[in-house]
């Protein structure tokens, strides 16, 4: 399974943007789905996950609010729905399918690895 991230850019503060993550096949259908985050000189970190079959979702408390993940399972398809973004929110975000269909926060869980997109914001 490959996934394929987009969406990044170079935004303003306070601005918005929407990451998508395509899966190369649909196994993803079965799994949660989830993004994570690694800004420069940080670790990786966990941003949001969703169920495989949605909408239930878990958000890191440093975008509770703000972000919003969605999965369109008939396109094989994760969105990360991004508002009000300050210049924390800066980093390279990447979309990882889990092994199992259950939410994790825990990105030793997940299997399948996004290239990665970076998203930039401005003050």
């Amino acid at each position: 399974v490959q996934l394929q991230a987009s969406g990044g850019g170079s935004v303003q503060a306070g601005g918005s943007l929407r990451l998508s993550c395509a899966s190369s096949r649909r196994t993803g259908s079965n799994n949660a789905m989830g993004w994570f985050r690694q800004a420069p000189g940080k670790e990786r970190e966990f941003v949001a996950a969703i169920g495989w079959g949605g909408p239930a979702a878990y958000y890191a408390d440093s975008v509770k609010g703000r972000f919003t993940i969605s999965r369109d399972i008939r396109k094989g398809t994760v969105y990360l729905q991004m508002n009000s973004l300050n210049p924390e929110d800066t980093a390279v975000y990447y979309c990882a399918g889990s092994r199992y269909a259950t939410i994790s926060m825990d990105a030793s869980t997940y299997v399948y690895w996004g290239q990665g997109t970076l998203v930039t914001v401005s003050s």
